[in-house]
């Protein structure tokens, strides 16, 4: 073989005295197809930790601790592969060895990517930490390509992986040698069928043949196998503790979806623990066959329609969009999450149905619907002060289990006025799961990940930095919190500019002391001065520009949980401790960055001019 090129990604030419075996290698800009679409990347060299398998002698430090990766990272919206183009003898093929090292992430599994040749996929879904099972680890992969169809050139690519949020690639170093013709001859012409040596292709063409054969005998027996299985199995009157079995189409998705959720392991393995499963027929049974006048409402997963229950249950069902790739994933991670949640303030999972490409969800039903449509946009009742304390009080509970019952926590990533349900007795319950992430481990302080979520409710530092933490829902409990106040949308893009965005506006009058001025008129002379303080105070808490400034849910509580002691108080005017041990203190709140209004967002669905931002950010064209 003759080595044809030999590039450091990202990195500066290598000499031949800097590598322990005399190789040279040279800087990639000048192949790049498309000037400044890779960003180079680097690590202090000696942070590079080798293996037994991959040594100096694979490639020099320097090669693994510079990498390129996606030009714009900290935008979502990515849907180009950065490539290499590399003039070549379209008379031969070529032996690639492709050098990777993950030094851009700030945690294991935050990297899924594609490898192309050609623009053919050479290497689908390459998870490093996997591979390599730590960071700043060398890995590396061969190929053999030929020149592209028609072409003089080779072309190298990387780009994100469809079927992941993860919207960043990387590659440390290339080596691209010419493999030599049958004459053994490395600059005659040479024709790519006749490479190998006539005696290796006869035996190629045997084992081809052998192998073909032995093939076919295996996928007659699977296909045997499972016909047995299908002819013997029966329907059961009781479906309790069943499988979720499904279509080869949804759990391949969601099987690729739980590669890089984080959340737990393949969905089909835990076959008792995802409650109930419902044939369809008892589903179109209990919901009229989706009788439209049943719809409560439509989601990113899908449509949700009122249902009954042979036993006389009354039910939210969900069904999902079995053309979404987004809802699948969602399907995935909500059974997932809400089989392992039990609490009084999270919405319940009954059960399920995958039948039929069919994908849906069984849920408690909440008689008085999403807190939203008790804040603006509907005819019902005005919500008491008390009532929207006790509401909110009831949100943080979940919220603050959710990041706390377990070794790592659950952060949900979409909080807002329209998952946080509430039952025949005013009781809320955070709903919706479909975008929830497990929390950070112990030794980490975020999880990186692309956007999600709802505008509006945005954490603005995790819109910044893709660096999730519990502290971003806290941030969305914030405008929340904001919303039950002033009863008016997260965003409002029809009114003056200081206007659209309610935390920016909300923290402005906050600071002059006037929060009494912008709240909801039906709460006027109906509530306690010092219990409006607390509360504001905690908002403002929530609203901190960075999570590190902001309390945790379990603090969130406490404050609401004396904001509503104050309310009942006999002592009307009675000020607030600030000596208390968990009084959260103002802050000067530096003002938040704005969203770009230029955004593509969707109506909200509720009547009048509020055009409210039920608006998610996935991927990035809403959920």
């Amino acid at each position: 073989m003759e080595t044809v090129y030999r590039l450091n990604m990202g990195g500066p030419l290598i000499s031949a005295q800097n590598d322990t075996l005399g190789r040279t290698w040279e800087n990639d800009l000048k192949y790049l197809r498309v000037n400044g679409s890779a960003l180079n990347v680097s690590i202090d060299p000696a942070s590079i930790k080798y293996t037994a398998s991959i040594t100096e002698e694979t490639a020099p430090n320097w090669v693994y601790a510079t990498a390129e990766t996606m030009g714009d990272a900290n935008v979502s919206n990515m849907n180009f592969n950065i490539t290499w183009v590399f003039p070549v003898n379209p008379n031969f093929r070529y032996f690639v060895r492709a050098h990777f090292c993950d030094i851009s992430s700030q945690s294991l599994y935050a990297l899924v990517f594609n490898l192309y040749l050609n623009d053919d996929i050479a290497a689908a879904s390459l998870d490093l930490s996997t591979l390599t099972s730590n960071l700043n680890v060398p890995y590396y992969m061969d190929f053999i390509s030929s020149s592209s169809a028609g072409s003089d050139t080779l072309t190298v690519s990387i780009g994100p992986d469809s079927v992941t949020d993860i919207t960043n690639a990387t590659l440390s170093g290339l080596e691209i040698m010419k493999i030599s013709n049958e004459a053994g001859s490395l600059d005659g012409v040479s024709s790519v069928k006749n490479l190998l040596p006539l005696s290796s292709l006869k035996k190629n063409k045997i084992w081809i043949i052998i192998g073909s054969l032995v093939g076919a005998v295996i996928a007659l027996v699977f296909i045997g196998f499972c016909c047995c299985c299908l002819l013997m199995r029966k329907p059961k009157a009781n479906h309790q503790g069943h499988p979720l079995h499904g279509n080869s189409q949804t759990m391949t998705k969601m099987s690729m979806a739980s590669k890089k959720s984080g959340t737990a392991s393949c969905i089909s393995s835990a076959s008792s623990s995802f409650g109930q499963f419902f044939s369809l027929q008892e589903i179109l049974d209990a919901t009229n066959k989706f009788d439209e006048s049943l719809l409560l409402g439509v989601g990113g997963f899908g449509r949700v329609y009122r249902g009954m229950l042979e036993d006389g249950t009354n039910c939210a069902v969900k069904r999902g969009n079995s053309r979404s790739e987004q809802g699948l994933a969602e399907f995935m991670t909500e059974i997932e999450m809400l089989s392992k949640l039990r609490h009084r303030h999270l919405v319940s999972l009954i059960g399920y149905c995958d039948e039929r490409s069919e994908t849906i969800l069984v849920y408690e039903y909440m008689a008085n619907g999403p807190l939203r449509s008790h804040l603006y946009g509907t005819n019902f009742p005005s919500l008491t002060w008390k009532q929207r304390l006790d509401i909110c009080i009831g949100a943080a509970r979940g919220l603050h289990y959710l990041h706390t019952f377990a070794a790592r926590s659950i952060i949900h990533r979409d909080v807002k006025t329209t998952n946080i349900l509430l039952d025949e007795n005013f009781v809320a319950k955070v709903s919706d799961f479909g975008l929830s992430k497990t929390g950070p481990a112990l030794d980490q302080t975020h999880v990186s990940t692309a956007v999600k979520g709802s505008f509006g409710y945005l954490d603005p530092e995790y819109f910044r930095r893709q660096q999730l933490t519990e502290k971003s829902d806290v941030y969305s409990f914030g405008v929340v919190l904001m919303e039950v106040l002033c009863a008016r949308s997260a965003l409002n893009p029809v009114l003056p500019r200081e206007q659209v965005n309610i935390a920016e506006w909300a923290m402005s009058w906050h600071k002059k002391g006037m929060l009494n001025q912008i709240m909801d008129s039906n709460l006027v002379g109906k509530l306690n001065p010092a219990s409006l303080k607390k509360y504001g105070e905690t908002a403002e808490k929530c609203l901190a520009e960075h999570g590190t400034e902001r309390p945790s849910m379990g603090d969130v509580l406490w404050n609401l949980e004396y904001a509503l002691q104050l309310e009942e108080t006999s002592s009307v005017l009675t000020e607030p401790d600030d000596n208390s041990m968990n009084h959260i203190p103002a802050i000067r709140l530096t003002p938040l960055e704005s969203f770009d209004n230029s955004v593509t967002m969707t109506n909200g669905g509720n009547s009048g001019t509020d055009c409210n931002a039920e608006d998610s950010l996935v991927n990035p064209c809403g959920r």
